[in-house]
């Protein structure tokens, strides 16, 4: 009995193990399959290698950026997900679709991603050569209520053309099939440059990707100064000859301030200094630069904030 006291006695008196010094995160994109979730589980290798297991992230799908914003105010420390700036602006504002609901103000940025780029694609063989060339052929603008529809159909009614297209609802996966079998002229997507279905799909059968003119481009930036020129530079997919000149929208990687500022601080500079590396596995990162971080327009997190200014990075003073 004596020897069992003193054993415990023995036990209690060692020092305590140090406590796990791992952080968990939870990453938030979009669909499985999609690009955006592929570049999420991609950046949740990254962050366990470049810090070395300290931060240990969990992938989540998310039915797209509405839901992401939504899920910011709940979730608290830890939350990363993406959205273009524009839709973090609207939470923040309580409009539509986030009427009446508060917390959006402590949405903070870490960094920008590959922004969503609007890609018109059309059968090779449909005798089409330009947006105006749509009017009488069957057509999917996107998944309905997507910025990708919303941009298709404000393209269209730009062009004049917007009672003129037959517009087709069915998602993007069914978009690929009947192009395919012939069903359809043509879809658009947004994603970032390239994308996988575009690339498995010019590789397949003879394919165009329809170019906006310079006017065009304009008159659409114009309308909405929350979309900028962009060109998928020729030689991006299969048997694409020519640059194309398109319109894309920025995307951010967002947490919140409830997210402590040395994990901000760890999962920002383990992006910017491991993005060359991903880039050898998924091009899209390589369009992506330091000083794009000017166009997400919302206040930095104090974290990723220290990470630009130790960087050089310049920051908008309306980010800081």
């Amino acid at each position: 009995m004596l020897k069992r006291i003193l054993a415990v006695a023995a036990l209690a008196a060692l020092p305590a193990l140090p406590a796990s010094a791992e952080t968990r995160v939870t990453l938030k994109s979009a669909n499985a399959g999609s690009s955006y979730y592929m570049m999420t589980v991609q950046l949740a290798e990254t962050l366990k290698e470049a810090t070395g297991g300290e931060i240990e992230a969990t992938v989540e799908e998310s039915q797209g950026s509405v839901q992401n914003v939504k899920a910011a105010p709940r979730r608290g420390a830890g939350y990363v997900f993406t959205s273009p700036p524009s839709l973090v602006r609207q939470a923040q504002k309580a409009e539509k679709p986030f009427e009446g609901e508060t917390g959006y103000d402590t949405i903070r940025t870490l960094f920008v991603m590959p922004s969503v780029t609007m890609h018109f694609v059309v059968r090779g063989d449909a005798g089409i050569s330009k947006l105006e060339d749509l009017a009488g052929k069957t057509f999917v603008p996107g998944g309905r209520g997507t910025f990708t529809d919303r941009q298709s159909r404000a393209v269209f009614k730009l062009l004049g053309i917007e009672d003129k297209v037959k517009t087709r609802e069915i998602e993007l996966s069914g978009a690929v099939a009947a192009m395919r079998n012939n069903q359809i002229d043509g879809f658009a997507t947004g994603s970032s440059h390239p994308t996988s279905h575009v690339t498995e799909l010019a590789s397949s059968m003879p394919i165009k990707l329809l170019s906006l003119t310079d006017a065009q481009v304009a008159a659409i930036t114009g309308a909405d100064p929350s979309v900028a020129r962009v060109v998928i530079a020729k030689g991006t997919y299969p048997n694409q000859t020519e640059d194309v000149q398109t319109v894309a929208i920025p995307v951010g990687a967002y947490t919140t301030s409830a997210t402590d500022e040395e994990t901000a601080y760890k999962i920002t500079k383990s992006f910017w200094q491991r993005k060359a590396e991903m880039s050898k596995k998924n091009p899209w990162w390589a369009g992506v630069a330091p000083s794009d971080i000017a166009s997400i327009g919302i206040k930095l997190h104090p974290g990723a904030a220290r990470y630009y200014a130790e960087a050089g990075i310049a920051i908008p003073d309306a980010m800081k």
